[in-house]
């Protein structure tokens, strides 16, 4: 039985290749759809799901390393190349460029579900990161533009004083907004919003100064 939570794209023009790898991956419960061109790959109404593409360098209307360079900077699925004329130059570009594995056929079954494995895995984690990363930049869009002056004076680690002096304001109001900034963010403690805020690339322009005004 398979699963519907990932997926696997395989893109071959050899129809019997195709066929095997659908079938060694249903016989491991992974749902996996194939493409004999990357064309056809590249113009599917693909499923939103943690995934894996496996992919031959040798394809009828662009090689597999080309593929691998245009959609690079999408948020395509970790690639595992497969081919049948495998050259260490080849290999060493695609795995350079964030191929998970560049298997030469004939591969080992073994070798090709480790290297989905991996794939499907690292896809998950990269989604959680975007999904992570979606959720702290609407968080702050909720802060006020004199929270958003206060953040990076927080996690640069100046003191309430310090802080409240190169804004201009009462150490109290200080302290109001960075409770406020606190709690829209979620963040359980100043070093977790230290780790949002470097999440956000918010520039840091202070650095904590001894004694302080």
């Amino acid at each position: 039985m398979t699963t519907d939570d990932h997926i696997v794209f395989i893109v071959d023009d050899d129809e019997r290749i195709r066929e095997a790898l659908c079938e060694l991956l249903d016989s491991h419960g992974i749902r996996a759809v194939a493409f004999g061109s990357a064309g056809d790959y590249v113009n599917a109404d693909t499923p939103d799901v943690p995934a894996c593409l496996i992919l031959d360098i040798e394809l009828p209307d662009i090689n597999g390393l080309d593929l691998q360079k245009q959609i690079a900077d999408g948020a395509h699925p970790p690639i595992v190349f497969i081919t049948g004329h495998g050259d260490i130059p080849s290999s060493v570009r695609a795995i350079k460029h964030g191929a998970v594995d560049f298997l030469t056929k004939p591969f080992s079954d073994a070798d090709l579900m480790a290297a989905v494995h991996v794939a499907i895995a690292e896809d998950r984690k990269k989604r959680f990161e975007r999904a992570e990363l979606h959720m702290l930049r609407q968080r702050y869009l909720e802060l006020t533009p004199r929270e958003r002056e206060v953040l990076p004076l927080v996690v640069s680690g100046l003191l309430n004083k310090q802080a409240a002096a190169e804004l201009g304001i009462s150490e109290v109001t200080l302290q109001i907004h960075r409770r406020n900034v606190m709690q829209k963010m979620a963040a359980a403690s100043l070093a977790d919003l230290v780790r949002m805020a470097e999440r956000l690339e918010t520039p840091i322009t202070h650095s904590r100064r001894v004694g302080g005004n």
